[in-house]
């Protein structure tokens, strides 16, 4: 198992990469970098590769819909030849509010979409051939009734490091689960209960699992949680930290009967909880909705107590197929971000 983390920059981008350095040299296998919708994330990625040496750097997520899938496997070759071969294609569909919101995209066709850009980016990193792709979403060369008639099918000019990049897909639904699990190299679940993924993606990962090319080898999967090791009500009162972002997750990521992770947490068992949730989020009751999130929601995605309590949800992450345990250090007095990482890799 590996240990992985995402670059969290609300206090400064540079001083986060830093940090980064020096959770590569407690051992940190993988970092993560977001973009939703703030700083883009290829920006921030390459500044990374330059800054260290060993650390392998990916997107979680790059948003399918705001770039073309040629752009997508540029991005993934450019970052990948600055960072020697350390680079991870994240890819997600978002949601509707930020796709259709921020960027004006009609968000439409998710799972195909995923799937038609996984396949334009290994042709693009092999470089066998100019490119050609007739898809359902993406056609290329762009045909004559759509354009001018003057598209050419071209190579990438740059050779890739790589001819093969780790291609991740965050994924929720069963259909995308299952699609994931059967075309990508890695998954990236979110709010992931160890104790309860088998009931509720088992199938979804079998199902895709049947169909998946050999050659790919098996599935990763990055999950965790935050992560405080310690004694005492300080370790409870840290936990508490993932109460605002379950809320809005849970609450506020979606409208009423469209919120992937509403419906997650209902799949966990937590039904009741997800509805009050909601109904307070999107009624502008944010704290009260914080409030409402169970305590044992909280303590099953996340690694926060004793060493010993922590060594044991380690386990639980491994036994459930988990290869990056994915953490999110919470210094305690005496400690760094780079200890516990430290701490953490000795438990592997």
């Amino acid at each position: 198992m590996k240990i992985s983390t995402t670059l969290s920059y609300a206090g400064g981008f540079k001083e986060a990469a830093r940090e980064v350095a020096e959770m590569e040299k407690a051992g940190l296998d993988l970092v993560w970098v977001a973009e939703a919708y703030g700083f883009d994330s290829p920006s921030l990625m390459g500044y990374l590769a330059a800054l260290t040496e060993t650390v392998e750097i990916g997107s979680a997520i790059l948003p399918i819909y705001t770039r073309t899938p040629t752009l997508i496997a540029m991005t993934a070759a450019g970052i990948d030849a600055l960072s020697d071969g350390r680079f991870h294609l994240g890819l997600g569909a978002s949601g509707p509010q930020v796709i259709e919101g921020f960027h004006g995209v009609p968000y439409t066709n998710p799972l195909g979409r995923t799937r038609e850009i996984i396949e334009i980016c290994r042709d693009v990193w092999r470089r066998e051939a100019p490119l050609v792709h007739q898809g359902k979403n993406y056609t290329l060369p762009l045909p004559l009734e759509q354009g001018t008639g003057l598209g050419k099918a071209l190579k990438i000019i740059a050779h890739p490091v790589r001819a093969s990049i780790p291609v991740w897909v965050a994924s929720l639904g069963e259909k995308n689960v299952a699609m994931t699990a059967e075309v990508a190299d890695g998954w990236i679940p979110i709010l992931f209960i160890p104790e309860r993924a088998g009931d509720v993606w088992g199938s979804a990962l079998a199902s895709g699992a049947a169909k998946r090319d050999a050659s790919l080898g098996d599935l990763m999967i990055t999950a965790g949680g935050l992560l405080a090791i310690g004694e005492g009500e300080d370790m409870v009162r840290l936990r508490e930290l993932q109460r605002p972002m379950v809320a809005l997750y849970v609450g506020g990521m979606g409208a009423k009967g469209k919120n992937f992770y509403n419906e997650l947490a209902c799949r966990y068992g937590f039904e009741e909880a997800a509805a009050t949730i909601q109904d307070l989020y999107l009624a502008g009751h944010k704290k009260e909705a914080e409030a409402a999130v169970p305590e044992e929601f909280l303590e099953l995605t996340t690694l926060c107590g004793p060493r010993s309590y922590v060594a044991e949800r380690v386990a639980a992450f491994r036994a459930a197929g988990v290869t990056h345990l994915q953490v999110h250090p919470l210094a305690g007095p005496g400690q760094s971000a780079a200890s516990l990482i430290e701490a953490v890799k000795e438990m592997v």
